[in-house]
């Protein structure tokens, strides 16, 4: 009977010699190995793109100084930032931990004891005892578990590394969105003013006439309320500058109050008239941190079905100890030495139905990481071809904005001669101007979407980590 555990428990450790549960491959059908995932971008075959790798630091591609100076100090200073570098190092640090597991562990120990026969009244003297000892162990890992562990800490922390890269993604788009945001407001700002300028010409050519007997106090009036309507948008348009420069300066660390003075009088948006540098799918699979994070969070989970698979088989540690143990009286003396060494075996009976449900656990776990790692990829593919289309389809339409203006900007010049020489009636003047106002504040709406546009698609295509 002893023979026969003796030889069961050695070919369980035999058995065990071995890193147990799978080895980590990526999954074959995973999307991310679809052709369909890895080619040219369907939205992405225009003329306003180009089949280049995006450049790390996409921003540059606007040749503005300023929006350079923005996203180092954002990405230097951002709070969300030294939030995703703290979870960074604390995940280093747990790697750390597990992995300690695998080195010589020395425990150091010692006690006394007071001994005195039972029933003798004290009589006899007691006897003082001493036992002084230190014990080292190295655990053998022979079913891999500790390996396991570290693989698995290790796919966290690299998952980890992952967010924080996104993080960074996150940060660079929308200081580049919030500077444009600013820029743009001034922009529409300033074509307010230029409608105000013809409109207030308008008043007082009206004024004018009013007074010479060839106007009328209602052309006077229409004409005030058109001036009156066009002045009411300056509000709201400083409104959304201000919100614009206060995101600016809280993605930068900075207080609201503190956000770059240079910014609130920028007059022109960053332009890319360049065809965008998108790449293709394989590129964007590469390169898009949630993608990485998600493909190391399905590693961690692979390893953690070997982690408890090792449970199957015994913990086995190569261990030693010296000490000294008896009487005070004899302390030093050399029958009070001993010495141990040998295999120390750790195991739990019956352990094989939890740790199959453990396994079962981890299984499912790693096939929910998978699922997940298959969502990331999909929803990268679809942000970036409606980011691809988005910003397509709002170019033509600045471009029809841009014809329309210029043709309404022409109609009310003439409007206005034609009016001035009594030659047409202040409604069509007027319409012509609303018209013009309208034409203006569509174009600069326009422009300030286009620049949106842009900043959604580099964010898709998910660069800037890497600076």
């Amino acid at each position: 009977m002893t023979r026969g555990i003796i030889t069961g428990a050695v070919a369980l450790l035999l058995a065990g010699c071995t890193t147990a549960g799978p080895n980590y491959t990526l999954p074959d059908p995973a999307v991310v190995n679809r052709p369909s995932a890895q080619g040219a971008f369907d939205s992405g075959k225009e003329a306003r793109f180009a089949d280049v790798p995006l450049p790390d630091h996409w921003w540059q591609l606007y040749g503005d100084a300023r929006l350079d100076g923005l996203v180092a100090e954002g990405l230097a200073a951002n709070a969300d930032l030294r939030v995703a570098d703290a979870n960074l190092r604390r995940a280093d640090a747990v790697v750390a931990e597990v992995a300690a597991g695998r080195t010589l562990s020395t425990t150091l120990g010692g006690g006394a004891t007071l001994s005195r026969p039972y029933g003798t009244g004290g009589s006899l003297p007691g006897t003082v005892g001493y036992d002084v000892g230190l014990s080292l162990a190295y655990p053998l890992d022979l079913s891999g578990r500790i390996r396991r562990g570290i693989e698995a800490a290790q796919g966290d922390a690299e998952a980890v590394a992952a967010a924080r890269d996104n993080v960074r993604v996150t940060v660079a788009a929308e200081i580049a969105r919030s500077y444009a945001a600013a820029c743009t407001a001034n922009m529409v700002l300033a074509a307010n003013n230029r409608v105000l300028a013809l409109q207030r010409q308008t008043l007082g050519v009206t004024q004018r006439l009013q007074r010479g007997g060839r106007g009328t106090a209602f052309d006077v009036t229409r004409a005030q309320s058109a001036v009156d309507q066009s002045a009411a948008l300056v509000p709201s348009t400083i409104a959304t500058r201000t919100a614009a420069l206060y995101r600016l300066a809280t993605l930068m660390g900075r207080a609201p109050a503190d956000y770059p003075k240079d910014v609130a009088s920028c007059a022109t948006a960053p332009t890319m008239r360049k065809p965008l540098p998108i790449g293709d799918g394989a590129g964007l699979i590469a390169r898009r941190p949630d993608i990485r994070a998600a493909e190391r969070s399905l590693a961690a989970a692979t390893a953690r079905i070997g982690v408890a698979t090792a449970n199957l088989y015994p913990q086995v540690s190569l261990g030693g100890s010296v000490g000294l143990t008896g009487p005070l009286s004899a302390f030093g003396s050399g029958d009070a030495f001993h010495v141990g060494l040998g295999p120390l075996i750790s195991w739990s009976f019956p352990n094989r139905p939890i740790v199959r449900a453990q396994i079962a656990q981890a299984g499912a776990a790693a096939d929910g990481a998978l699922a997940q790692f298959d969502s990331t990829t999909l929803e990268a593919l679809r942000q970036t071809e409606t980011a691809l289309s988005a910003y397509a389809r709002e170019a033509d339409r600045n471009a029809a904005l841009a014809r329309a203006q210029s043709s309404a900007t022409t109609a009310a010049n003439q409007a206005g001669t034609l009016y001035r020489f009594g030659r047409t009636d202040f409604l069509s003047l007027l319409s012509a101007q609303a018209a013009l106002t309208t034409a203006q504040a569509n174009l600069a709406a326009s422009n300030a979407l286009l620049v949106d546009r842009q900043v959604d698609v580099f964010k898709a295509l998910g660069g800037g980590w890497q600076s």
